[in-house]
């Protein structure tokens, strides 16, 4: 993962380079540049602390590349060009090897490449770039942000879950975008929009181009227990592939558990080394369970434990990058960037996280006054928590690993996964209105998959209470700090 920037309209040059330096923990491997004003500037693997640009320009795109497999690899170094467009990209592009062999190129091409390649394919048919890009995301499968420009038009689009984030500014001076809300108010503006997920933004203005991801409606058969494996499976396989060491924010609960028994499968297939990664009270119930399954699985566990001293080192720089007071925000993000620390301490640039099982699969307290209401009802409101969890957990929890250069990759927000799991009957995810642990579908699969049913079936609270976070806040922290003085 990087991060991207776009300047469109009337600016200095050194307001684009100092929200790239801000965003350099996104991409600290290379940075590159592309700037238009009397004449275009190209720069790829610059230096951020020297370059100046005291001058005024028309439009720009920069890229900070965070490279996964090798950083001197230098078809991997972006903005990149091919004939007359430009892209800067951020993310993953999963069936890379499909669109290779679609437009007959070689399979070692670095995701940007294939990526404007696969945009021109379809541009040169008529020159139009909104059409080629809406034919470009049929065919891609990943998580990504990008930004396109042919001269003339420029074309931004986001995944159809929202995984990667993207913001941007318009108005009559200038138009901005960026891959962190926080970056562009640093420049003093407020009307900050995200882009939805599965949108363009052409020309500065949003298009509808895919029908929210929730809205799918299709077949389920008495295999979806198997079909449910099959796919989480499949999900997690393509998120790994081609790395050796691979980091689980790991909490004990079923999400994470699932995740880490299939790593160990697949870590018995092939050269993997898989390592846990958990955050709590040393006597909480989670770290816990935590303990109790890494020695089951024999994996090895990383644990920060939570303390006042803890919360309040960290406090600050959490509650800049969530930008509000929201204790609930706080608690959560608090607990993955303390995981993407050790993650990043122990050089892992890849780690996958279980966000996104509870909306799938009603695994939040609150789901069950819904439940009272009807299937109706609850199947509504999972499709929505589904297609509206972008802006809020999606963005908060990039943001809270890409601060400490972790790439965070999402099994369960596969698209095929989402649309086979959402169409699961609500029977088989709550069993009754005082139903304590639901989630019941999935802990069914994680009993068949080998979990002991203490582990399978036991409760567990949110991140931020099951990690002690949100009770050391209230208690003593609050007490001591003001948090709107952080903002």
């Amino acid at each position: 993962m990087c991060g991207i920037v776009g300047f469109d309209g009337f600016f200095n040059g050194n307001d684009f380079i100092s929200i790239l330096k801000d965003l350099k923990h996104r991409g600290p491997d290379s940075t590159g540049i592309y700037l238009e004003n009397n004449e275009k500037i190209f720069k790829t693997d610059i230096n951020l602390d020297t370059i100046a640009l005291d001058e005024n320009y028309s439009f720009a795109l920069g890229h900070n590349l965070l490279s996964i497999y090798n950083s001197k690899k230098k078809d991997g170094f972006q903005p990149i060009s091919h004939k007359n467009l430009i892209l800067v990209f951020n993310g993953e592009i999963y069936n890379i090897k499909d669109i290779n062999s679609f437009l007959k190129l070689k399979n070692n091409s670095s995701d940007s490449y294939v990526l404007i390649n696969l945009i021109y394919f379809f541009y040169k048919e008529n020159n139009d770039l909104l059409y080629a890009v809406k034919k470009s995301f049929q065919l891609i499968d990943g998580d990504f942000t990008f930004a396109v420009f042919d001269g003339e038009n420029l074309a931004i689009s986001r995944d159809i879950i929202g995984v990667k984030p993207l913001f941007y500014h318009t108005s009559s001076k200038i138009n901005i975008f960026s891959s962190e809300r926080s970056s562009i108010k640093k420049l003093k503006i407020k009307d900050i929009k995200s882009l939805k997920p599965g949108n363009i933004l052409y020309n500065w203005e949003e298009i509808k181009f895919k029908e929210d991801i929730g809205n799918y409606v299709i077949d389920i058969d008495s295999n979806y227990l198997k079909n449910l494996e099959m796919l989480l499976k499949e999900s997690i396989y393509k998120r790994i592939k081609n790395l050796d060491r691979i980091g689980l924010i790991f909490s004990g609960g079923v999400d994470s558990g699932i995740i880490a028994y299939i790593l160990k499968e697949i870590s018995k297939e092939r050269d993997l080394e898989v390592i846990l990664y958990a955050v709590g009270d040393e006597n909480s119930k989670d770290i816990l369970y935590a303990r109790k399954i890494a020695e089951f699985l024999g994996l090895k566990l990383n644990i920060q434990n939570i303390t006042e001293e803890i919360v309040k080192e960290n406090l600050e720089e959490v509650v800049k990058f969530i930008g509000e007071n929201n204790l609930m925000k706080i608690g959560v993000g608090m607990t993955i960037f303390l995981a993407a620390k050790m993650i990043h301490k122990d050089n892992i640039k890849v780690a996958l996280s279980g966000q996104g099982a509870d909306e799938l699969f009603a695994g939040y307290n609150r789901y069950l006054n819904t439940y009272i209401k009807g299937f109706k009802f609850l199947d509504d409101e999972l499709r929505y928590d589904i297609n509206n969890m972008y802006n809020v957990n999606l963005e908060r929890d990039d943001t809270a690993s890409m601060k400490n250069s972790v790439e965070l990759r999402l099994p369960y927000l596969d698209k095929k996964f989402i649309e086979y799991s959402l169409n699961i009957p609500i029977k088989y995810k709550i069993e009754s209105s005082d139903d304590k642990i639901r989630k019941l579908v999935l802990r069914d699969l994680a009993y068949k998959l080998g979990m002991n049913k203490e582990f399978a079936y036991r409760p567990k609270k949110a991140a931020q209470y099951g990690s002690g976070i949100d009770k050391i806040l209230r208690k003593n922290v609050l007490k001591q700090v003001n948090i709107e003085s952080y903002l």
